[in-house]
């Protein structure tokens, strides 16, 4: 009789073998499907009487099955979405955020686009995944970045998009436009190269960045309006505006070169402004001193004249007396400042006594050399 059938053969009875009773499950069996679905019908059996093709059971079928149909209408619209309801596919109704409900599939359907969130698109630069450092990098895309200005020059501009999904325009968004971050991407793109077309090199690297930012949102704006693309444009960032890698040392000592001719050009106007009104109110001094001359000049002269003619008019009238008088005036306002006193050596001046000063001529200046004096100091 072979070993199997002698009670399990040497090694006892049950399922054994040469190694003992083998691997034994750990825990609770598992439940058995078929005893499952055994009880399942079994219930279903008491619950539905006369079978599941009576008249009563096909009939809670199909109510179990209108009400999950039913509720399978209800949806929950999150945060930062808007629901888009769709009756056979078109738009019918949006939705706020929370629990709502629309028809049962295929009546209604919906969309939930990102509505309520503001996204971001960078240009000319892309983040990449950095394992060196743990984290992310920026990469430039020159193919992207690259721009020719107006005075024909390269300048390398960075720059990214902030936009959103119109309030009013979820539609025009979800149903005009197959790719919307391509689409913004692009019209960006191609917005900034038209007004950094149009500017000159100087300005964008400087102060003219806010203008240029505002003029390349309005493009962009006007361009996707043109779409109907249903997208709101909130700001437009100039991340970077330098020129190429190549050329940036001659660039910035250009700039360096442009920032010393307008200091010595600001320097010379400052000289000019402080010079220009001290030679003006010089040449306003010199006028006035000249028109007070002139007119003290012409006033002497006028009173000379006058003078003149009121004296000759004496003169007609008695001329030896006029003359004498005119004489012993002209003597006395030549003579009258002079510090000698000149005498005739004649008749006349024998009654004179010669008188010496000595104590005048040691506080005066000593005469002139070779000065000859007639008579001396009387």
């Amino acid at each position: 009789m072979p070993w199997k059938n002698q009670g399990g053969g040497p090694w006892g009875s049950g399922p054994k073998g040469p190694w003992g009773n083998g691997p034994q499950p750990v825990g609770p069996r598992p439940p058995d499907l078929e005893d499952l679905l055994r009880r399942g019908q079994d219930r279903l059996q008491q619950i539905m009487p006369g079978g599941y093709f009576s008249g009563i059971g096909i009939t809670l079928i199909v109510l179990l099955i209108v009400a999950f149909w039913l509720l399978s209408g209800f949806f929950r619209v999150q945060s930062e979405e808007l629901g888009v309801v769709l009756r056979f596919g078109k738009h019918v109704r949006t939705v706020d955020p929370g629990l709502n409900y629309h028809l049962p599939y295929p009546i209604e359907t919906v969309l939930l686009p990102k509505a309520l969130r503001v996204s971001t698109i960078s240009i000319g630069m892309t983040l990449i995944e950095d394992p060196a450092r743990r984290g992310r990098s920026i990469r430039d895309v020159p193919e992207e970045s690259l721009m020719l200005t107006g005075d024909e020059n390269i300048v390398d501009v960075d720059f990214t998009v902030l936009w959103r999904i119109k309030p009013n325009g979820v539609g025009d968004f979800l149903f005009n436009i197959q790719n919307p971050e391509g689409t913004v991407k692009a019209v960006a793109e191609s917005s900034m190269r038209e007004v950094i077309g149009r500017s000159q090199i100087q300005p964008i690297l400087t102060g003219a960045r806010n203008v240029t930012e505002q003029g390349v949102q309005e493009l962009i704006q006007k361009t996707l309006d043109t779409y109907g693309a249903g997208i709101q444009i909130s700001q437009v960032q100039m991340q970077k505006v330098d020129p190429p890698a190549q050329v940036i040392d001659a660039f910035r000592d250009v700039q360096a070169a442009r920032a010393n001719l307008e200091q010595l050009q600001n320097e010379a106007q400052t000289y000019a402004n402080q010079v220009v009104p001290q030679a003006r109110g010089r040449a306003a001094q010199i006028v006035q001193a000249a028109e007070g001359y002139k007119e003290q000049t012409v006033a002497e002269a006028k009173g000379q004249s006058s003078r003149f003619l009121k004296v000759y008019e004496e003169y007609k009238k008695a001329p030896d007396v006029t003359r004498e008088r005119i004489y012993l005036e002209t003597m006395e306002r030549v003579l009258g400042g002079s510090e000698k006193l000149i005498y005739d050596g004649g008749q006349s001046g024998q009654g004179v006594v010669p008188y010496l000063p000595l104590s005048e001529l040691t506080t005066k200046r000593p005469p002139a050399t070779g000065q000859q004096t007639t008579g001396g100091n009387r």
